[in-house]
């Protein structure tokens, strides 16, 4: 009954013109939720729609649905609507879709219905997305408990296993909501937003999203990491550089380190330049502090690895979003560059090489814990609820890095260019000269028996020299410095005039 349910959806999500990928939203109508839609002051409805609106841009697949827990002739998740999304269009469709749901009872009573929150979710990833990249949004007051069950500690452990261990989620985040409702017969104080990454492609979508911050003006509240735990943990922040001559550092906006290269730049002794670098070692993991980690950093540039000195080889107490200082020494690959006066200098004269690389912190022996300052929250959101022990991450979880992009860049100077043109240019001017030299007429005088005779030749020429009778008494060789007599008859009267 399930798949049926869905099966518009699933229709919908399959592959089509949109290039983002499409996203279901689960939308909590149990019993728990009644306060939720019974307050006259709730804004449960509004919230769902702006995130929908804040996630999704033109023509992407959009899937809206109810749930709670499925029954016989009850079936759940419920597609309420399935379309692209269009702008202001949505809005009004996910208003007129909103606008009739209220709390869902059990078939054949008055009874509420039950929640079933890894069932929502298996369902959207299963059959939704049919196991393909997507989104898949969750809206609940973190109640779980199908048929009942009243030991939510036990079935929230097992929505979180799905979280932790489900190898289709690539990416879970949290946002605990302060909303304060009063109903009819329960209240609640706050509201959970959930998302989930589904594949590669997924997490990039969701990514992205973060990074343009529209989700943002929607959620204010720093989103609480589920999953996962052992990639971008920590951030790293360059905030002083000790420069060595021939090098400057600068920090990209992107966060991006630079190293500026003289070509040829060298430390003292010949070797490769080193800076010393201070950075910020940021927690990166909100809600769970590092109470502990070893640290180990290497770098990667030009092709070249090795290891990085650090200044501490451990962490303790870091808070989320709290920086603990880090010293560095990192030393630039300038070996495997071109030499300043080399054919590729005088290639790139005026202009840089990029060598991209990166700095890489790995945090081993990683000890995590809940923060308190969250723990705090979520009992003030949740009164009651035993979900902070349950955001406590799986015990396999021992390591994370963090990457830091860095770009080395050699400036060639123009002077090998000047250089190599002034060579060039001599070369030029000497193969000219050589030229006229070997092509230019000679005039040479010299005296034959007593008569002066003036021979016009050039050099490399052999001119023979002829006596009053005719007869051949020597030859005249031209050289480019030069003329020789050759070939002088025994008793011939032949001199060159100086």
């Amino acid at each position: 009954m399930k798949r049926l349910v869905m099966s518009a959806a699933a229709a919908l999500l399959l592959p089509g013109a949109a290039l983002a990928v499409p996203q279901v939203f689960l939308v909590q109508n149990s019993g728990w939720m009644e306060p939720f839609f019974s307050d006259p002051s709730s804004q449960y409805k509004a919230l769902v729609t702006e995130v929908m609106l804040a996630a999704t841009g033109q023509g992407d697949a959009v899937v809206l649905a109810s749930f709670n827990q499925s029954q016989p002739g009850a079936p759940s998740p419920k597609a309420l609507l399935s379309e692209r999304a269009a702008g202001a269009q949505l809005r009004q469709h996910v208003a007129a879709a909103l606008s009739p749901l209220g709390v869902a009872k059990k078939p054949g009573g008055s009874a509420l219905a039950d929640t079933d929150l890894g069932e929502a979710v298996g369902a959207a990833i299963g059959t939704a997305l049919e196991n393909k990249p997507g989104l898949v949004w969750l809206f609940t007051n973190n109640k779980n408990s199908p048929n009942n069950d009243q030991a939510t500690a036990a079935r929230n452990r097992e929505f979180y296993e799905l979280i932790h261990h489900g190898s289709a989620i690539r990416k879970a985040l949290a946002f605990p909501l302060h909303m304060p409702v009063k109903g009819k017969t329960y209240s609640a104080n706050g509201l959970m937003v959930y998302v989930f990454a589904i594949h590669d492609a997924g997490a990039a979508q969701l990514d992205a999203l973060l990074r343009s911050g529209r989700l943002r003006q929607v959620i204010t509240e720093t989103p609480a990491r589920l999953k996962p735990l052992d990639q971008d943990t920590v951030r790293l922040r360059p905030v002083r550089v000790e420069n060595v001559p021939g090098v400057n550092f600068s920090t990209l906006p992107n966060g991006m380190l630079r190293a500026d290269v003289d070509a040829g730049a060298t430390a003292k002794g010949g070797s490769a330049p080193a800076a010393r670098i201070g950075w910020q070692l940021e927690n990166a993991i909100y809600p769970y502090t590092i109470v502990s980690a070893h640290l180990e950093a290497a770098s990667a540039l030009a092709g070249e690895q090795k290891a990085i000195a650090l200044g501490s080889d451990s962490v303790h107490q870091l808070a989320p979003g709290k920086p603990q200082p880090l010293s560095s020494s990192l030393q630039l690959p300038v070996a495997q560059l071109p030499g300043k006066w080399s054919l590729a200098a005088v290639k790139a004269a005026g202009s840089a090489q990029l060598l991209p690389g990166r700095v890489e912190v790995r945090l081993s022996e990683q000890k995590l814990e809940l923060s308190q300052a969250f723990r705090q929250r979520m009992a003030a959101l949740f009164p009651g609820d035993p979900l902070p022990d349950i955001f406590t991450p799986p015990e396999q979880i021992q390591g994370s890095r963090a990457v830091l992009p860095v770009e080395v860049r050699v400036n060639y100077g123009i002077a090998p260019l000047l250089a190599a043109l002034g060579l060039v240019g001599a070369l030029l001017a000497l193969a000219a000269g050589l030229v006229i030299a070997l092509t230019r007429g000679r005039k040479v005088r010299l005296v034959v028996e007593g008569e002066p005779r003036t021979i016009h030749t050039k050099p490399g020429m052999r001119t023979p020299i002829h006596d009053k009778a005719g007869n051949k008494v020597a030859e005249l060789h031209t050289t480019l410095f030069a003329s020789t007599l050759n070939d002088l008859r025994e008793g011939a009267q032949v001199r060159l005039e100086k």
